[in-house]
């Protein structure tokens, strides 16, 4: 960009991010929506505003090849809220953008699996880490943001601050994580946060990379042959809750679901659905009288 085109650049710039935080939006949202405008601003190297609908569609063509859908959705939207509250213009045309409707059942592990993964996670902070996403069904942003003050022993509750769309909620706090949680504060005694980063500062939580990194390393040693990364322990944590009775609406308030139906997507995931599924098919077949099976 020269320097005219640069400096109005920085001001379209500065009126986005002005907009994103006047409509309430979250961090996490902010970011996103502000690299949307980065990005293609850096692909073509030109103001946004000067670019026309070939431009764009040219850009997103770029970056399904480039990127995962979900940054393609998050670009989109970007650039959308960008051209409607910055610019003033709607770009109907960006609706033509959208990921391939795919409904993938994540992988789950049974609870042998996930004592496995307990057991052979080497680090004790990475291990009651994943004690706690997997025992209260958290996300893994949720995990790495609990503070001390969220700790409430006398009720055996944890408060859940700002989990997906700003919702608190409260989570029952089992005997044993708690347990695990006292004795891992015992560590590092921070003022605030139950898994304090090191040599990140004061106030920064554990490294999302690093977390990611030691479970894979685990999954390798423990062979468990399935796709599973942190957020999968809250998928189990669901999961063998159906299994053991738990409600559909209960559930939900746990995990925090605005939607019954996002939480019911777990009754497909269950080895007691599968076995009765089974077991009815098996019926089935068995009901058949066939005359011409080999005897």
């Amino acid at each position: 960009m020269n320097s005219n085109e640069q400096q109005r650049y920085n001001a379209l710039y500065e009126q986005h991010l002005t907009n994103l935080t006047l409509q309430g939006k979250r961090p996490a949202t902010i970011d996103a929506y502000s690299r949307a405008v980065r990005r293609i601003s850096a692909y073509f190297d030109r103001s946004p505003d000067t670019l026309s609908t070939d431009d764009l569609k040219q850009f997103f063509a770029a970056i399904i090849e480039s990127h995962s859908w979900s940054t393609v959705k998050l670009d989109r939207n970007g650039l959308q809220f960008f051209y409607r509250y910055t610019l003033g213009k709607q770009w109907e045309w960006l609706n033509i953008v959208k990921p391939p409707q795919t409904q993938r059942l994540p992988d789950i592990l049974t609870p042998y699996d996930v004592a496995l993964l307990l057991n052979l996670t080497h680090q004790p902070r990475y291990r009651v880490f994943f004690l706690t996403l997997y025992t209260m069904g958290l996300r893994l942003g949720e995990g790495l943001n609990l503070t001390v003050d969220d700790i409430d022993s006398a009720a055996m509750q944890v408060h859940i601050r700002e989990g997906k769309g700003g919702k608190d909620r409260l989570v029952p706090l089992p005997n044993r994580t708690l347990s695990a949680l006292r004795s891992h504060w015992a560590t590092h005694r921070h003022a605030s946060l139950l898994f304090p980063g090191l040599g990140r500062g004061l106030n920064a939580p554990m490294d999302r990379g690093g977390i990611q990194k030691a479970m894979k390393q685990v999954i390798k040693e423990g062979r468990i042959h399935k796709r599973v990364s942190p957020h999968s322990l809250r998928h189990c944590f669901a999961t063998h809750l159906l299994e053991q009775g738990l409600d559909l609406r209960s559930l939900q308030t746990l995990l925090g679901h605005a939607s019954l139906n996002t939480t019911a997507r777990y009754t497909r995931m269950t080895q007691i659905k599968q076995r009765n599924a089974a077991l009815a098919i098996n019926q089935l077949a068995d009901s058949l009288n066939l005359n011409w099976e080999a005897t």
